[in-house]
Parts: C-alpha cells; structure tokens; sequence
C-alpha cells in the first residue's frame, strides 16, 4: 500500500509540474525545429465566438505554442528513432550504371540519346537499410551518413502538359530561339535502397516519356546521365529536397554541350561553404537523425568574369500571393550566409519570388531564358562565361507576356527546367505565359508557405 502511494505521489508531482510549464512559461512563438512560425492568440471577436472559431483557435495556440515545445519534439524524436522498425536487404556492389546495347561508355553518356540510356540501379549506400519517416519520407544510411528521400509515384503515362507546353514554345518561338527541356530527376533515383524500391517508382520512365512527346526543334538536356556519372560525388544535398550546387553544376554544363556554348571547369571558380547546413528534410520528416548530422553546402562563385545582376521583384500579400512589383533594382546574385542557416539553398539570387536578369562580360550574342523552378535556381551561376544575358523567371510568378518580353529581351535560347515532381503534373503555367498580358499576377496560397520560408531566410541571410 505504501509503494503505491509514493508512486501515485510521483505521478501527480509530474502532473503538477506539467500544468505549471504548460500554464505559466513563456509560450513559444518560432519553431526552428519545424522551421515555422507557431500559432498566435487569436482576436477576440462577436462573429468568431458565435461560429465556434474562436475556442477552435484558441485550442489550436494552446497546443501549438507549449512552452520549450522544440524540446519535448526533440526527446521524442529520439525515443521514436530509437522505437522505428528498420527494413534490411542483402547490401550489393558498388555503382551500376546501365547503357544499352549499343555499348555506349558512362563517358559517353553526355552525348547519348535518351533512348541509349536504362534505368540506373544503385548500390551505392554501404548502409542498404531504411524508415519510414512522417510524410512518407525514407531515410537511409547512419551518422553522418543518414539521408533523406522522398518517394516518386508517377510512370511514363505522367508529364503530358508539360511537354505540350515545350511544344508550344516550339510553335511560337522556335524560328527566333532554341528551345531546351531539362526534366532534373531527384536524389532517391539514384540513392534509394533496394529494400526501398517497393516504396517508390524509377523516373527515367517519365523523362524518356515527356522527351518523346517533344516536338522535332526541341533539344533534351541528358541530366539523367549526367548526374548518373557523379554519384559517387555529393550532387545531392542529404538533409533538403534540392540537389546540391555541385550537382547542378554537372547538368549545367550539359546543358552548355548541347547549347553549343563555352563553359569553364570549376578551376575558374571560388569555392564558398556554409557549414552546418541542414535542409527541409528536416523539417518534413521530423527525423532526429537529420539534426545530427548537417553537412556542408557547398556552392561555388565565378571568377574571371564581370557581371550585374537586376532584380525585379514581387510586391507579396500577406497570404504570399504575387499582388505587384517593385522598381528595378541591382543586387548580388549570390547571397551570404552563416554557418548553421538552413537557407542556404537561398544563396542563388535570394529566393524564387523575382524576375531576375544577368549581364556578363561575355559577349557572343547568345541570351538565354531560364523557366525554373527551385532546383533551376543553382543553375544560372555556371553559365556566366557562356551567355551575355541570362534571364531567370519562375513557373509560380511570371507577370508578363512572353512573346513581348522574349523580343524585347532579344532571347535566342530559352530553357525550360523542372524537377520530376513538377514536370509529372505541370506545365499549364508555363504555357498560359505567352499569351497572358502584363500584369498578370499570381494569387495562388498553395505554395505560400515555402515563399513565407524562403523571405524569412533571406532576411537573415546577411
């Protein structure tokens, strides 16, 4: 009978503790672990207390913003990593890289057609383990090793829009400029585990798919073997959804073969490093073994090479939708940020929400258009030295009518990017730009979270 007073005494001495915390501590207002603003207090009003909203928001920030609530989802990230059933399959080889039978060499991969490429296998993790993490998110490998991987579901029946709107680009376009189509595959392609592969579908599928769909004129930049040939190298970032700079790096200068433009090694550039980088996968998969291990993210800056980069930049409203612009402004193309900021992906041109526009000293007559989306956004730095003008806009934002500012821009190449995600089920957008007039704005919220993020970032970028 004692022991089970002192341990209901033990029981209710914790409870105590709790109402104390929970009632009285500071509320918390900024989660880095989620990297979000946590939810307020909510006003009071006649209308939100008669329909029930109030009491709805009031229980939302209640349990939203706990005091040291960072804390607590720290501890049980760890107990639930420690708790999470791990999958196994018999670890392989090294790296497999397929052609076909045409006895094309990985070498050679840069210059074949799509159709001389199969599906790559990978064995490269020594680790061939995974969990399953929240949002579906695979993670992989160990310590500092650990990475994060999000599943792919679409097949070749995929990325119809999207061809259709390169095709269109081709009619409209195609006696004034060259058009390009990059599809950028992501990171579980090329580092999923075996014992993952039911989880999640091959890619190639989908980008040889859309490249048949192409119009004739259209050219296909081969990222697929590109990066296939550099696995072994940290192309894709571990910790966030977006391949690293140097990853972009290898598909920019494909893409510079195919353009017929020149391009320079990474000799000619200056290597920059955030330490302590870690990325959205963080944020998605609230998986404590992420937070252990950050990388560096390396990115690199040219030398040898004059360049001004304009920005026209979107007036926001509060929900981020695109309601204006700003005047023209200069700035840098690359943003500073300090060791442990996990914006650094937000180093090239500070974010999505402008129109942005390079001149260089090189000056051969080529200009080029980039239609991005966020993986485009690490591309245009490697291509200083082989266009005079380099104007980026994102699929999301573009305010303007093409066909005017493609003239007036004297644009002569214009490459369409997506990420496999995008290119599976966009591509209206890109279309509805030649024929939009200026001034047409986006009012889309379904991606105002990310844009809320990447202004915060930028904010603290310098």
């Amino acid at each position: 009978m004692k022991r089970s007073y002192i341990y209901l005494s033990i029981v209710l001495a914790i409870y105590a503790l709790f109402v104390i915390v929970f009632t009285t501590f500071p509320r918390s207002t900024f989660s880095p672990l989620e990297k979000r603003e946590l939810a307020t207090f909510p006003v009071l009003t006649l209308d939100n207390i008669k329909s029930g909203e109030f009491t709805n928001k009031v229980s939302e920030w209640f349990s939203d913003s706990e005091p040291y609530r960072d804390s607590f989802m720290a501890m049980s990230m760890i107990f639930g990593d420690n708790m999470k059933l791990r999958f196994f399959n018999i670890p392989q080889s090294n790296i497999k890289f397929h052609a076909a039978t045409k006895g094309a060499t990985p070498d050679e991969m840069g210059a074949a057609n799509m159709d001389d490429v199969e599906q790559f296998t990978n064995t490269v993790n020594a680790d061939d383990s995974y969990k399953k993490a929240r949002r579906g998110i695979i993670i992989t490998g160990e310590g500092n090793n650990v990475r994060a991987l999000s599943a792919y579901g679409g097949g070749p029946e995929g990325g119809v829009k999207f061809a259709e709107a390169c095709n269109e680009y081709q009619k409209v376009f195609g006696n004034q400029a060259k058009i390009y189509c990059l599809v950028v595959p992501t990171a579980i392609e090329y580092y999923c585990p075996d014992a993952a592969k039911s989880v999640t579908k091959p890619q190639l599928p989908t980008i040889k798919a859309i490249n048949e769909r192409l119009d004739e004129g259209i050219i296909p930049v081969n990222a697929y073997s590109a990066l296939a040939k550099h696995v072994n190298e940290p192309i894709y970032s571990r910790t966030d959804h977006h391949w690293s700079p140097l990853g972009a790096y290898y598909t920019a200068q494909e893409f510079a073969r195919v353009a017929k433009v020149p391009f320079r090694d990474l000799s000619n550039y200056d290597k920059k490093v955030v330490h302590g980088f870690v990325g959205s996968m963080y944020g998605y998969s609230h998986d404590i073994a992420l937070k252990n291990a950050p990388e560096d993210f390396i990115y690199y800056v040219p030398r040898g090479v004059q360049y001004t980069t304009t920005y026209i930049n979107y007036k926001l409203s509060k929900n981020f939708g695109v309601v204006g612009e700003q005047p023209e402004t200069q700035g840098e193309f690359f943003y500073t940020y300090p060791d442990g900021s996990n914006g650094a992906y937000c180093t090239f041109m500070g974010g999505d929400t402008k129109i942005t526009h390079v001149n260089t000293s090189t000056k051969n007559g080529r200009r080029l258009l980039i239609i991005k989306d966020s993986y485009g956004n690490a591309l245009p730095g490697y291509l200083f030295f082989s266009f005079e003008d380099i104007h980026v806009v994102d699929f999301r934002y573009f305010s303007k009518n093409m066909k005017k500012y493609v003239e007036q821009n004297h644009i002569t190449d214009i490459l369409i990017q997506q990420g496999i995600f995008r290119a599976y089920s966009g591509g209206e957008g890109i279309k509805n730009f030649i024929t939009q007039p200026d001034g047409t704005y986006s009012k889309k919220t379904d991606i105002a979270k990310d844009d809320k993020e990447s202004k915060r970032k930028k904010q603290k970028s310098k």
